[in-house]
């Protein structure tokens, strides 16, 4: 069992893709904000075969997963950036997806949820090792799991989200109790003793939003606003519904009546109630503030303790060795991030501490699996490692443990979505 002491601190539209927005600058993040501790960005934009290879991923990814859209934000400090918005709002149009709209940053709200818990043990309102039942009422069968095994996914706690989601496409508005959520999780089985093994838990994030509300007396959207986005000037991140502007509209491809998915007319989700992730998947962000958050959470930006990816376990027993997971965060080679899906989207983000090369993706339909994002960021990742150095600068030496086709061929094996032939 793995303890941490008290004393630490802590496509129709594939054809015709359409790149709406192209911004390129180390500085688009608030300056007056608390920055990573990385390498400086460059202000340039990469190469045009660079470029040329990220639009192709980014593309075929939405083609698989039935998206019309996608937004899309890499940086390599030594070489250059490409933030984009790509496609259509909709099959059918509905206007050009922009690099600056706003949609559902899905489990990466699971790492914020740990920083808010590392900062509250800065202040003095909890220990890591505390139990749940301390701050949790009517979980007595929780008497053995810590708050720090509520974030590092240790804790055995089941998950909820195969058994409501169908409720939450079906009745998008409702406003959902976290207790009632969490409660399916607790349904659930454990199958290891708490600190013992990883199991993806959304339950337990659920729980330690909870927990945190309980001990610092604030939401859990003051929560994150206190702890995360406030000091990283996170202007388009918090926990809240989607605006009825500005968003991008996010839908899931359904059945039809011969059984095959829908493609072309996917049910519309972005007006999904932020309650249905609640601290587990309810932040919403921008592709900027994505950016810049899985900069600062890889870098260590936001939290006063170098134990947290320090005791890293496997994902899954079939896992590769390089692919791990602590601290609210997975850790793919070297880098830190999230990714997920919630309903409307699939959602990636991940940093390298030391390079600073950092990808964030979002698509905007959520039939397929959130591993479609996940292999799409880390292609991005590999194409973005091999761009050159700019003048005056020095690319990094060390590389990733997979290459860009390893991961273009996973995407296209999770396809949905079949494009058209071509005539």
């Amino acid at each position: 069992m793995r303890t941490r002491s008290r004393s630490r601190r802590a496509i129709a539209v594939i054809a015709g893709a359409v790149m709406s927005a192209l911004v390129f600058a180390g500085c688009s993040f608030d300056s007056s904000a608390a920055q990573p501790d990385l390498p400086a960005q460059v202000d340039v934009a990469f190469p045009d075969d660079i470029v040329a290879q990220l639009q192709d991923a980014a593309t075929r990814a939405m083609g698989t997963s039935g998206s019309s859209g996608a937004i899309v934000g890499v940086w390599a400090p030594w070489s250059g950036a490409w933030i984009a918005g790509l496609g259509t709002q909709r099959p059918d149009g509905g206007g050009d997806v922009k690099a600056d709209q706003t949609f559902r940053a899905g489990k990466v709200t699971r790492a914020m949820t740990c920083d808010a818990l590392y900062g509250a043990v800065a202040d003095g309102k909890v220990e890591l090792d505390d139990r749940v039942t301390g701050y949790v009422s009517g979980v007595p069968d929780l008497g053995d799991i810590t708050l720090i095994e509520l974030c590092d996914g240790t804790s055995g706690i089941g998950s909820y989200t195969d058994q409501l989601y169908g409720s939450w496409i079906s009745n998008p508005k409702r406003n959902w109790d976290p207790r009632y959520l969490a409660s399916f999780g607790l349904g659930e089985p454990r199958t290891s003793a708490p600190g013992d093994a990883y199991k993806d838990s959304d339950a337990g994030y659920v729980l330690l939003g909870l927990a945190l509300q309980r001990a610092t007396g604030l939401s859990a959207a003051d929560l994150l606003r206190t702890y995360v986005t406030g000091p990283l000037g996170l202007q388009a991140t918090s926990l809240s519904d989607l605006p009825s502007s500005g968003a991008l509209q996010g839908g899931q491809s359904m059945p039809n009546a011969e059984g095959a998915l829908d493609c072309a007319a996917p049910v519309d989700l972005t007006g999904v109630s932020s309650s249905s992730g609640y601290t587990d998947a309810g932040v919403v962000t921008d592709i900027r503030d994505l950016g810049h958050y899985v900069q600062a959470l890889a870098s260590g930006s936001l939290v006063d303790d170098d134990t947290r990816f320090a005791h890293p376990l496997p994902v899954a027993a079939d896992a590769p060795s390089w692919y791990t997971a602590d601290g609210g965060a997975l850790i793919a080679g070297s880098l830190i991030g999230q990714f997920g899906k919630t309903p409307g989207y699939l959602t990636a983000a991940f940093a390298d501490p030391k390079t600073g090369l950092t990808v964030a993706v979002v698509l905007n339909n959520s039939a397929g699996d959130g591993r479609v994002a996940e292999y799409l960021a880390w292609q991005l990742a590999a194409i973005a490692s091999k761009a050159p150095a700019a003048e005056g600068e020095t690319a990094p030496e060390a590389g990733l443990p997979w290459t860009a086709e390893q991961y273009g061929e996973a995407v296209a094996s999770l396809a949905v979505c079949t494009p058209p032939a071509s005539e």
